[in-house]
């Protein structure tokens, strides 16, 4: 109620949170998920005051206070009649326990900052295009936790059973703390759902916390690609942390229009700077993922400023306008949707809406590989997304392509880790772990930038490379197969049966819109393959960097090896070349029996004291 219902704000004492709601002119809250009809409710209705305290204060039934009363006047016991709208366990119970009740997760769905500044600065119809596309991918994101994730469990575990109706209430906020634009939706996830039996049960919590990850990337990639395609807008790959996975943001949006609305990372970073620093310190290594998620988490609490007076919508918009209009100009501001849909045609130009599953594939898994070592499906399938996203830049593609890409990646360059043992129940295909055999790349030094110190490559640096060199042997040995195939009919075969002994595999699903290309031949597909994927990799996002295969053994740590084996070799030639010679044996043609001697094997000859020298 303090945290999400009223906007991150502090509502006055004895004002109701509707009054409160419309006097601030915010959204009020919005119930949605599949779990609606077993509590008398509809998708979009309106989320009331008293539902929230009976449901997420209470674990009760939303229209708790009819059922009681109905139960009560019909003769029923007061407990009787409470524990009736009782949705599963009752609090009471739990906390004889003495444990604490888990009543709902909050999801939080937000875009990347770029779309956040057009939705800010945009007009009437690109904001209400950004709002709908944003409510459209989290509706996306929901149902695929309802279909996928969700699982109920009783027993204290033991017992599992799919969940596939949630109990959601999604509230909308427009800002941060600071007041500057932040398009985001809290959708509070109730920790029950109802089994066909009727009764209800708590959610596995644990498994709804291990896929936000690829729920929010599947947000990301639905809700982008919906507003590139209606706006005729691309994206490109910015960096925010050197070394880490870059994000995709709208291009034609100055980074200072982003730095402008990104008030809280200012915040963090010298806070992040010094936990940093103390971690490295102590651990005398740099932190991890999990790291620096963690220390992330640290430094934003350390920030955290004191709750905010919320405002209405037309009132903040024309705030930021102002802000805007003021730091950069007018011009800068009114041309914002000119400038990205110009950048957008640039690089709808030369990158295509075709996927090669093939090579997403292996860019895929060694991505995750490199980065994790060992992995469940859903690190791939959050990676699939990801290059998705970064392939197309934008645009539209088949559904399902990213569950098809991840089950390649699994299948042809993972290996499984996860043993079923006998007489126990065999894991859920997203419980096992798997593990690849791709090649480890050496690490590398990268010059620093504008006085800083070089640094040290990072795990998704070195990923990108494992993945290039097997991703460019698939593109040479493509082409020399398409090659092949237009020779004619007896030597095309005979090249394609021996690709298949080179290579073990079938022939990769390079085009997601086969009749897209029908009228080109092999060899101009595979070209127009290849050049799309140079094309979906700009320059700027390689720029300095050591990535090509062929430049590996440059890097200062390989050069600085090959000079000590070198300084090596020649010590040791030196010491042959200025020691004493040894003498030849003399010829003694005289005497066959020496002769002989010489040339006659010894029985204990390459054993012994000889061998081990």
């Amino acid at each position: 109620m303090r945290g999400v219902a009223f906007g991150d704000g502090r509502r006055p004492v004895g004002q109701s949170l509707k009054g409160a709601l419309e006097k601030a002119g915010l959204p009020p809250g919005v119930w949605m998920g599949r779990g609606l009809a077993a509590l008398g409710l509809t998708a979009g209705q309106t989320v009331t005051e008293r539902q929230m305290e009976l449901v997420f204060g209470q674990l009760r039934h939303p229209d708790a206070d009819r059922i009681e009363r109905e139960l009560l006047d019909d003769g029923a016991d007061p407990e009787t009649a409470r524990l009736a709208t009782v949705l599963g366990q009752p609090v009471e119970e739990i906390e004889r326990r003495k444990a604490t009740p888990l009543f709902a997760l909050d999801y939080t769905f937000r875009a990347q900052a770029s779309l956040i500044v057009l939705w800010a600065l945009g007009d009437d119809h690109t904001r209400r295009v950004i709002e709908r596309a944003h409510e459209r991918a989290i509706a996306t994101a929901l149902r695929w936790l309802e279909d996928e994730v969700a699982e109920t469990r009783w027993s204290s575990g033991r017992q599992r059973a799919k969940a596939p109706a949630l109990v959601i209430a999604k509230w909308r906020h427009f800002d941060n703390r600071d007041g500057f634009p932040l398009l985001h939706d809290h959708c509070l996830v109730l920790n029950r759902a109802q089994r066909p039996d009727g009764s209800w049960y708590a959610l596995d919590t644990v498994r709804l916390y291990q896929h936000v990850v690829a729920a929010g990337t599947l947000y990301t990639l639905t809700m982008t690609t919906e507003v590139c395609e209606e706006l005729g807008l691309a994206t490109v790959p910015r960096e925010v942390t050197p070394g880490l996975r870059p994000v995709m943001e709208i291009a034609g949006v100055d980074q200072e229009l982003i730095d402008w609305s990104s008030t809280r990372r200012e915040q963090m970073a010298p806070v992040l700077e010094r936990i940093t620093d103390e971690y490295v310190k102590e651990h005398k290594r740099l932190p991890g993922e999990r790291g620096r998620n963690g220390l992330g988490w640290w430094a934003a609490q350390d920030t955290r400023r004191a709750k905010k007076i919320p405002k209405p919508l037309e009132q903040l918009r024309a705030w930021w306008r102002v802000s805007a209009i003021l730091r950069f100009g007018k011009a800068m501001v009114d041309g914002l949707l000119e400038r990205c849909r110009a950048a957008g045609k640039a690089i709808r130009a030369r990158v295509g809406p075709r996927v090669d599953t093939a090579l997403a594939a292996v860019d895929v898994a060694a991505i995750v590989f490199t980065v994790r070592n060992s992995f469940p499906r859903r690190h791939v399938l959050a990676e699939a997304r990801r290059h998705l996203l970064e392939t197309l830049r934008g645009r539209a593609f088949t559904r399902g392509l990213d569950d098809y890409i991840a089950d390649a990646a699994l299948s042809r360059h993972s290996r499984q880790l996860t043993v079923p043992q006998k007489g126990r129940r065999a894991p859920a295909p997203d419980q096992l772990t798997y593990t690849a055999d791709f090649a480890w790349p050496h690490r590398w030094w990268i010059a620093g930038t504008g006085g800083k110190p070089p640094r040290e490559s990072s795990r998704y640096e070195r990923a990108r490379v494992a993945s290039l060199a097997l991703q460019n042997a698939i593109r040479d040995a493509r082409i020399l197969s398409a090659v092949r195939d237009e020779a004619p009919a007896a030597t095309a075969s005979a090249a394609a049966r021996a690709d298949d002994q080179n290579h073990g595999q079938a022939a990769p699903h390079t085009v997601d819109h086969p009749d897209r290309d029908a009228a080109l031949t092999p060899a101009q597909r595979a070209a127009a393959i290849q050049a799309h994927q140079q094309a979906a990799m700009p320059e700027e996002y390689l720029e300095g960097r050591t990535t090509d295969p062929a430049t590996w053994l440059h890097t200062p740590k390989n050069l600085a090896r090959l000079a000590a084996f070198t300084q090596a070799a020649e010590a040791r030639s030196r010491i042959v070349a200025d020691g004493p010679q040894p003498k030849q044996p003399a010829k003694d043609a005289a005497d066959p029996a020496r002769q002989q001697q010489h040339h006659t094997t010894q029985p204990d000859q390459g054993r012994g004291a000889g061998r081990d020298h």
